[in-house]
């Protein structure tokens, strides 16, 4: 997930025993990934490659190419049902904002992978959505961000990851694929829904706080390839349940 893997960090930071800083790796080296640092900053809970010989290390076994949530089978992720994310954290210092109280959406998925196909509900069903939005007059807002534009919404530049979800934290509301950004509004705070389909199960990387959308009550087949049980499930989600579950949001009427 690269992005998302790394708030998954944070929030298994936040369990740590009070004194100590989590170290990311095998027990020996510190490992970071190349999206620790845009992500880790500023966090003073989490020990930086390099000071191995601290004192005051909390080892975790969770780093790049190891995951407490999954396991790679033959063709597939394989969920760890035993886990369960808690929220992250992300610490700002001046990253750009554009406002408040308007509602975040981003219909793209990691194009550059070969489960993004799986992931992906349809940029006309987010634009349908987005469309009765911008009927009931709420400024909706997307990072120009991957290959899908939204019409009709604001379209934003952040240079960064973190400028893109410190823009997103004065949202009133966000839709968005599970990944990254769903990561990120945990952290931030900020109410969701979340467009799961079949591939990943919310009961290990969704939050309770989350409106968390699968269409299917089957098991997550975490396919690595085209998957039909996936594009079956994402069919199962409506506009008109997205739309309802949005709005009930950004209308201060909970998840």
């Amino acid at each position: 997930m690269g992005y998302g893997d790394e708030l998954i960090s944070t929030g298994l930071a936040r369990n740590i025993p009070l004194g100590k800083r989590a170290a990311f790796g095998n027990g020996k080296n510190i490992i970071w990934g190349p999206w620790c640092e845009e992500i880790f900053r500023h966090n003073r809970k989490i020990a930086r490659p390099g000071s191995e010989g601290a004192g005051d290390l909390y080892w975790i076994d969770h780093y790049k190419g190891h995951r407490l949530y999954n396991r790679l089978g033959s063709g597939r992720w394989i969920w760890n049902y035993d886990f369960k994310v808690t929220p992250g954290e992300i610490i700002f210092n001046g990253e750009m904002t554009v406002g408040r109280d308007f509602i975040y959406v981003e219909p793209n998925v990691p194009w550059h992978k070969s489960v993004a196909i799986n992931k992906d509900w349809g940029l006309k069903n987010y634009q349908a959505v987005v469309d009765r939005l911008l009927k009931d007059n709420f400024d909706v807002v997307q990072s120009s961000y991957g290959r899908d534009r939204l019409l009709g919404v604001r379209i934003v530049k952040p240079p960064t990851f973190r400028n893109a979800l410190s823009i997103m934290s004065k949202a009133r509301a966000a839709l968005v694929p599970e990944g990254g950004m769903h990561h990120g509004a945990a952290a931030i705070g900020v109410p969701a829904v979340v467009i799961f389909g079949g591939f990943i199960p919310p009961t290990v990387v969704g939050y309770d706080n989350h409106h968390n959308l699968t269409g299917t009550t089957d098991e997550a087949c975490g396919s690595l390839t085209r998957c039909d049980h996936c594009r079956h499930a994402m069919a199962a989600i409506s506009v008109e349940e997205v739309y309802s579950a949005v709005k009930r949001i950004a209308d201060g009427n909970g998840s």
